[in-house]
């Protein structure tokens, strides 16, 4: 930050209150002078500069409409009460008076109201008296908040004073209560933004480690200590000269960012969005507005709001025993050299307790095995908040900290609480220095919905949830493989590499496989444990890429996975980092759906690599097996067997093969009887209980019916996930499609269902037109690019062709590629849908309408249109 110049608009204020057009002259100078100043203004002055200017116009307006000479005093309140404001603030006003208001001085108070709205300022104002003014603090915290702050501006002083005499001896706020209703507006608040720091789009005032959470700090101090000065918190030895110097600029570098989105957004807007993230970034000098800028101002963001996070935690802890009285007053637990455990919380009996680098290693193996121990006291984080910032080098680098960090990471809850407060608490980032370079570390994405770090957290804590019984019901398979494992400590290794080279450049995975072996043999591991970890890292994306993007009831898919894996130990320690790591990555991609392919990607290739990487189950075998079990449950409802088989001597072997025995059955039952008249047939239902919606149709078969039945899915705002396109052997089409709402649910709602069947009846009838797609981009999606890639895979016989799309993920994606596949001539067989944030990532099997491969020409061809229906 360059050291302010000295800021020295002087305005030229009209000498009557109408016209407004001089008025509007003066803000709009003041506004472009102050926006000239910001790349080189320090920008406290300049906060101040711009609530002084306000101060002067609002002070000359009440002269001129005399209402100095009234028994009114002017007061400012809230944020303008502290003498800082933003380029969009609120400015909020206190009128006070003593006598019942006279028509004149009512009118006058409306002009001046008026010229401020006349001059678009968002203006709060109250006109109240002294005691008005108490009645409505003791009722609402807001309002006893924006009284503590208030600063005279204009008018009858003595009023002023009353006022602020009035809040020091008659507060209706008593300390204790006005410290719990503040710590409970907070919690709320943050509960609003998922309780997490990491929001790809953050509030820079009410996220949590915003700006609110500074000012909740000075509040709750200001009413304690009866005071106006920030500065108190020193005086009363609450924090640190150093801890308030750090408070401070972490609020100046928040103002620099809020006064750049306001100027940028042109308005009071408090989120840090997508659309003006370039522009917030090339204010602040990162550079020119591109993606590389963004990330290196959001990774400056987030280690800020980490650091307030901290010291808000700390000092309002230290507000909670000097407010509520000491909660350790009894004398502490001894549990080990120089610590204590009191009222659950461990504590420091000695200021000199982090002394030496593995004294910190050794607090959290401490911790790890306590588990009466549920945080770490106020008084015991400032002294390892001072310890972290005197070590010289990373812990690791310690060899007594190396061992005591294995035997944290061996311990059954060395993943839990300890290694929790431990990233809380930045001791990972100076444990290791490839976990320090990743903190804070944003992908501008909308796939990830965390920086680096915190991903990487909430992966390691999955894992520790899949140990404990009582989540075994929600992670049932991961819970039973944990258990196997003979060294589960090494999957948790792996989760901490799996992520840790990004923002380095090259491949992430490759790169943090390195890390990750040198990592385990510095720290005494084999060098088959190294490899394993190195090989869980590298390949880490490889059984959700599997899963998801190919078809995992192709018997060949299966042998080249199992092949890659190798053996049974890799794989389960594969499934667990997987499932782990999904669901840490955005709390929307995680369903039924992608839990139940990673389940049955997982047995097959189990049971392939029990066979000596053979597949155990022929397709033979299962066609059998699905057709059985199918005709015992059809049996048992009360249909004739003679019947199933004649309705069953019409589907073709991939139709059983691509089946469960529930969809087969929940089929035939509707197929059995089903006349042509009544065509077609849909079903909309989770039979496989998923946690998906199902769409199976059953028509004549005709054309590129699925382009029309995907112009309506679309319409009706529903993604499709899966998709199989198959036709009987007489003339029918039989297509199954998974698809769910865009908040990643099933359908649930009757009336929806109906509403859908009722849309695609219509359509497949000739009753209404296809819809065609006139929703455009979202806000969110027009701040990102991405090139339309095809990539057709090796040729498997001559009756298919398979290819990867990449592309920008946008409404009615899936109806415009029908549409290409209609004018290219080019059947549909199967779709896997893949989104992943921003990007699709999808598979396609087509054949030609002769239902062979498509030739050289016609895929080239094919290639061209997609590419000119989607990139221009």
């Amino acid at each position: 930050m360059t050291t302010a110049a000295p800021l020295v608009f002087r305005p030229q204020w009209p000498e009557q209150i109408g016209p407004i057009g001089p008025w509007r002259e003066q803000l709009a100078g003041y506004n472009a002078w102050a926006n000239e100043q910001f790349s080189t203004a320090n920008i406290d002055a300049l906060v101040k500069d711009r609530a002084h200017f306000f101060d002067q116009l609002l002070t000359h307006a009440w002269q001129l409409l005399k209402l100095d000479q009234a028994p009114l005093a002017l007061v400012a309140i809230g944020g303008y009460g502290r003498a800082t404001l933003h380029p969009g603030s609120d400015i909020d006003l206190l009128i006070l008076f003593t006598n019942p208001l006279t028509p004149a001085q009512e009118q006058h108070i409306s002009q001046f109201i008026t010229l401020l709205w006349d001059l678009h300022l968002d203006v709060g104002h109250a006109v109240r008296t002294v005691a008005d003014c108490m009645l409505q603090a003791a009722a609402d915290i807001s309002i006893a908040t924006s009284l503590i702050e208030n600063r005279y501006l204009a008018g009858l002083q003595p009023l002023s004073k009353a006022l602020n005499s009035a809040v020091a001896m008659q507060f209706p706020w008593h300390s204790n209560n006005f410290y719990q209703a503040k710590r409970e507006e907070q919690q709320l608040r943050h509960q609003k933004f998922h309780s997490t720091l990491y929001n790809l789009e953050p509030n820079i005032k009410r996220s949590p480690g915003g700006l609110r959470d500074i000012q909740t700090i000075h509040w709750i101090a200001k009413q304690h200590f009866n005071t106006r000065r920030d500065e108190s918190l020193v005086d009363y030895n609450f924090i640190t000269a150093e801890e308030f110097i750090e408070l401070q600029a972490c609020q100046s570098f928040l103002w620099r960012i809020r006064y750049a989105l306001h100027i940028t957004a042109g308005k009071c807007e408090d989120r840090l969005l997508f659309d003006y993230q370039p522009e917030v970034a090339l204010m602040l000098g990162y550079g020119s507005a591109d993606k590389r800028a963004v990330e290196r101002m959001m990774k400056d963001y987030f280690q800020v709001v980490l650091k307030v996070g901290e010291l808000n935690r700390m000092l309002l802890q230290f507000f909670e025993q000097a407010i509520l009285g000491p909660t350790d007053a009894l004398q502490p637990e001894p549990i080990s050299n120089n610590l204590g455990l009191a009222n659950q919380q461990i504590l420091a009996t000695n200021d000199k307790a982090f002394a030496e680098p593995a004294s910190i290693m050794r607090f959290f193996v401490l911790i790890a095995k306590d588990k009466r121990i549920k945080g770490i006291h106020s008084h015991t984080i400032r002294l390892l908040r001072n310890a972290r910032a005197q070590l010289s080098a990373p812990l690791s680098e310690n060899p007594e900290c190396r061992a005591l960090f294995r035997e944290l990471i061996a311990h059954p809850k060395g993943f839990g609480r300890a290694f929790a407060l431990m990233h809380r608490h930045g001791i990972m980032a100076c444990y290791l220095k490839a976990w320090a370079n990743i903190v804070g570390q944003m992908q501008f994405d909308l796939f990830h919905a965390y920086t680096v770090d915190e991903h990487t957290f909430r992966l390691i804590r999955n894992l520790y949830r899949f140990t404990l019984p009582a989540r075994a019901h929600e992670f049932p398979l991961a819970s039973e493989l944990m258990p196997t494992l003979a060294a589960p400590e090494l999957l948790f290794l792996a989760g901490i590499f799996h992520d840790i080279a990004k923002g380095r450049g090259g491949d992430h995975s490759e790169l943090g496989a390195v890390d990750a072996r040198n990592f385990c043999l510095l720290h005494d591991y084999s060098n088959s444990e190294a490899e394993l970890v190195a090989w869980l890292v590298e390949h880490h994306l490889l059984m959700s890429l599997t899963a998801q993007k190919r078809d995992i009831y192709d018997a060949e898919v299966i042998r080249d996975f199992a092949n890659k894996v190798n053996t049974k130990q890799r794989l389960s320690y594969l499934y667990c980092l997987t499932v782990a790591d999904i669901r840490a990555t955005n709390t929307n991609l995680w369903n039924n759906w992608k839990a139940t392919l990673l389940e049955e990607l997982y047995r097959a290739t189990a049971a392939t690599l029990n066979n000596d990487g053979e597949s155990t189950v022929t397709v033979r075998q299962r066609l059998h097996h699905n057709k059985q079990m199918a005709l015992s449950l059809l049996l048992s409802a009360g249909f004739n067997s003679l019947d199933i088989k004649q309705l069953w001597a019409r589907f073709t072997a991939d139709y059983f093969f691509r089946h469960t025995p529930e969809q087969i059955t929940w089929h035939s039952q509707h197929l059995i009887h089903l006349t042509d008249v009544q065509l077609p047939l849909i079903l909309i239902g989770d039979e496989n209980n998923q946690g998906t919606t199902e769409i199976f149709i059953y028509h004549f078969e005709e054309p590129h019916l699925f382009a029309s039945v995907a112009a309506v899915l679309d319409a009706q705002h529903l993604s499709i996930h899966d998709a199989q396109i198959l036709n009987t052997r007489d003339g029918f089409i039989m297509d199954t499609f998974i698809v769910l709402e865009h908040d990643g649910t099933p359908i649930q709602d009757v009336q929806r269902i109906e509403e859908v069947r009722q849309h695609l009846h219509d359509v497949l009838r000739k009753r209404r037109q296809p819809p065609r797609q006139h929703r455009g981009l979202s806000r969110r999606m027009k701040n990102f690019k991405v090139n339309t890639r095809l990539k057709f895979l090796p040729q498997k016989g001559e009756r298919k062709t398979t290819f990867e799309l990449i592309t920008l993920d946008r409404p009615g994606l899936i109806a415009r590629l029908a549409r290409v596949f209609q004018q290219q001539h080019v059947n549909l067989l199967a779709a896997k849908i893949t989104t992943v944030g921003e990007q699709a990532e999808d598979l396609f099997i087509v054949s030609s309408l002769e239902k062979k491969a498509l030739t050289e020409n016609e895929r080239l061809a094919l290639q061209q249109a997609i590419v000119q229906e989607l990139d221009h």
